[in-house]
């Protein structure tokens, strides 16, 4: 989800004073150029009314069931995916530029994938005119999908094309629930023919959905799971399967609750949307700006307090955030400004702010609502969840905010100065009343309440309590803003841009159900997992061979080996992917690989988690830290390297928890959670003092490449490696402060 526009500062600009203040419009014109959820049409005219009145629609729709009591889960699945289908083809525009060579012929692959679906589910319908007139609708609408634009064509505007992929994605899904009692329980097992049509439907506008909202490269895993269930008998090696037909296929995908409209489109319906709402609602109730103003009394006076205070504002706002590149943008439109003119460099500013508008996603309660996901495919009751979640989250701020440490004292910065921290009575004065509805929210949760009915309450109270502020100016109370109140009109808008913000997720979780039905049906996720484990093995065979000092085992190696691997994989597959698809994509491939490993099953979700959400940081395709750099005038890939290493919290603690499962509660025993909490932290301070090349005193490279090995070292749980490693450590960065730094 997107929090919206920026806060506004105590003089009521929308970003913080620094080298340039950024207006509403720049920072929408950044959220939709590198955050493709948030690319809408400026609409105007009947089509605005109409999407207006459909996605407040939506909205009064889950608030309503999460209220008073959910539909059967096909029913409620298929009612949401049908407004959200309709809505995806007006809402976002079909392009950003001219077609190119290279959109043909992405368009023209797709084209030729629809074709092929489409020949071999005609062989095996019977004929008639019903068969015929299927066959040439579908051809018009597959030639529709190719970019012909008329000449001089304003993508803002809503094509022809637009309404009838509004109409055909709005419709696959209102034929399951219009007749949903026929299909699922006169006819269960013996489904018309009409369903498999309407299940090709599916398959084109789901596509076609997600290219258009989410950009191909989701759209592509998803045909090549298509393409790997038509193909199995002709893949070599242990990939190979039996192989099943079109019509196969589309049942397990169309006709219940294995593909579609299955566990990802599930827990959007069910959970997800309704966080976003929350998320949307309270922000504009001014819980943004209360953020930052907690941040900054917590951080504001400490050494580079600007950055101190983008670290802990961001985690705030990320743990009710589900779109880490709209939060990096929302909060970095206030946060960079201040942090440059405090003496950061622009590229070190915009990585703060990506770095730690990601970490939300991992930071408890909420967790960007992946904490509901991760609730719902674990069996693990929340507020165990949660509770599971602390230590790891802990280590990632702990990381960057001793590397913004290290680097405000080698620049010689300051905190901010007193006139720039508000007082912590003034700001309780003005926005006790929102903290109430979080408060309701998380507490509900922790009493093990249903997610949705949690956020129910959320929702209902963040409404009622933006009225205080007009309730207290009734009684001569004028210190309250009264702009926040969600007024019958902005009550509307942020009912609509709740459905608007759900919309990518949406779509992008309907397309992981072609991962997940053909994970079901093939055994793919298995045979992903004995891949990656035969690999792992020959890979630690041959380092066995290389070890002239027999202290390596193959079994060890082969489990560090097959961690790098999945976390490659997990780093590639989550590139430019919302949170919640990732995970649920992660979750059913690449966390199997890990427990034929004998890892407990909590710390291979946690594992595979993290490194997708990593993604967003990690170069080439780290769009967070790109947004970023757009806000901090800096060169983007810098940008993304020096986040990705602002990061290293979050890409080396996966590793110590697979090691040492007592930092999750799992398999607990004091000595190995004291020990590797010890040794984690000590590993955390040397890689931040080498990264940064600083620790009371300027450090020479010998000792920034001992300072990382140790810090690798003390990852380890053997104590003879973690006492090599801390030895190093102590001896260099306990080294007097007037030394010379090239002595020994």
């Amino acid at each position: 989800m997107t929090q919206g526009l920026p806060p506004k500062d105590n003089h009521g600009h929308t970003a913080a004073d620094g080298d340039h203040e950024f207006t509403a419009d720049e920072v929408e014109a950044l959220v939709r150029e590198y955050d493709s959820e948030s690319n809408f049409r400026n609409l105007v005219g009947p089509t605005a009314i109409l999407v207006t009145i459909a996605s407040v629609a939506l909205s009064l729709f889950h608030v309503y069931t999460a209220g008073f009591g959910l539909l059967n889960e096909v029913m409620h699945r298929t009612i949401h995916l049908s407004f959200v289908m309709g809505l995806i083809f007006l809402v976002f525009p079909r392009k950003r530029a001219a077609p190119t060579t290279r959109l043909w012929v992405e368009s023209g692959l797709f084209a030729a994938f629809y074709l092929y679906i489409l020949y071999g589910l005609a062989g095996s319908l019977t004929g008639g005119t019903l068969k015929t007139v299927f066959i040439a609708v579908m051809l018009f609408l597959i030639a529709l999908t190719l970019p012909f634009n008329r000449k001089g064509a304003d993508p803002e505007k809503v094509a022809i094309r637009d309404w009838i992929f509004a109409a055909a994605g709005a419709g696959f899904s209102a034929y399951l629930s219009i007749l949903f009692k026929y299909i699922f329980i006169e006819n269960v097992g013996n489904p018309p023919e009409a369903a498999y049509m309407m299940g090709f439907l599916a398959i084109i506008m789901t596509l076609e959905a997600t290219r258009r909202t989410m950009g191909p490269t989701l759209a592509w895993i998803g045909v090549f799971c298509l393409i790997y269930a038509l193909a199995g008998p002709y893949l070599p090696g242990i990939m190979a399967h039996r192989g099943y037909s079109i019509t196969r296929i589309i049942n397990h995908l169309f006709i219940g609750t294995e593909g579609i409209y299955g566990v990802a489109v599930g827990v959007v319906a069910t959970y997800v949307f309704h966080f976003v709402l929350f998320g949307i609602l309270a922000q504009m109730s001014g819980l943004g700006q209360l953020f930052i103003d907690l941040a900054t009394i917590i951080a504001g006076r400490a050494s580079g307090g600007s950055a101190k205070v983008s670290v802990v504002s961001s985690g705030f706002f990320g743990m009710i955030s589900g779109s880490p590149i709209a939060n990096t943008v929302t909060t970095g439109a206030f946060t960079i400004p201040l942090m440059k003119k405090s003496g950061f460099s622009g590229r070190f500013a915009g990585a703060v702010e990506a770095s730690a508008s990601c970490g939300g996603q991992i930071t408890p309660p909420i967790m960007g609502a992946s904490a509901f996901v991760m609730t719902e495919m674990l069996g693990v009751p929340y507020n165990e969840l949660i509770l599971i979640a602390i230590v790891p989250a802990a280590f990632h701020y702990i990381a960057i905010l001793l590397m913004v440490h290290l680097e405000a004292k080698k620049l010689g910065l300051t905190g901010l100065s007193k006139d720039k921290i508000p007082q912590f009575g003034a700001v309780l004065a003005r926005s006790w009343h929102l903290f109430v509805p979080l408060g309701v929210m998380v507490a509900l949760l922790l009493m093990q309440y249903t997610p949705f009915l949690a956020a129910f309450w959320g929702i209902i109270l963040t409404i009622v309590f933006s009225y205080v502020p007009l309730l207290m100016r009734a009684f001569g109370n004028t210190t309250m803003d009264t702009s926040t109140v969600l007024t019958p009109p902005r009550l509307v808008r942020g009912f609509e841009d709740g459905a608007k913000f759900a919309l990518a997720i949406g779509a992008a979780c309907a397309c992981v159900g072609f991962l997940l039905g053909m994970t079901t049906l093939t055994g793919l996720g298995f045979k992903f997992s004995a891949a990656v484990v035969e690999l792992a093995h020959d890979v630690a065979g041959f380092a066995i061979g290389l070890d002239f000092t027999g202290l390596l085992s193959e079994n060890g190696l082969a489990l560090f080996f097959g961690l790098i691997f999945v976390a490659i994989a997990c780093i590639i597959m989550g590139a430019g992917i919302p949170t919640t698809p990732t995970y649920i994509i992660l979750a059913s491939i690449a966390a199997p690989a890990l427990t034929e490993f004998g890892v407990p099953l909590i710390a291979t979700h946690f594992f595979v988690f993290y490194f997708g959400v990593l993604a967003d940081v990690t170069p080439p395709v780290a769009l967070a830290a790109y947004a970023a750099a757009g806000l901090a005038r800096a060169e983007p890939m810098t940008t993304g390297t020096t986040a990705f290493r602002l990061s290293m919290g979050k890409a080396l603690v996966p590793f110590m928890f697979i090691y040492a499962p007592s930092l999750l509660f799992v398999n607990f025993t004091w000595l190995e959670f004291i020990t590797a909490l010890l040794s984690g932290l000590m590993g955390v301070v040397a890689l931040s003092a080498a990264y940064i090349g600083w620790f009371r005193r300027p450090l020479v490279l010998w000792e920034k490449l001992a300072l990382t090995v140790a810090g690798l070292l003390l990852i380890s749980t053997h104590f003879a490696t973690i006492s090599i490693g801390a030895l190093i450590v102590l001896a260099i960065l306990a080294r007097p402060v007037n030394a010379q730094p090239g002595t020994a």
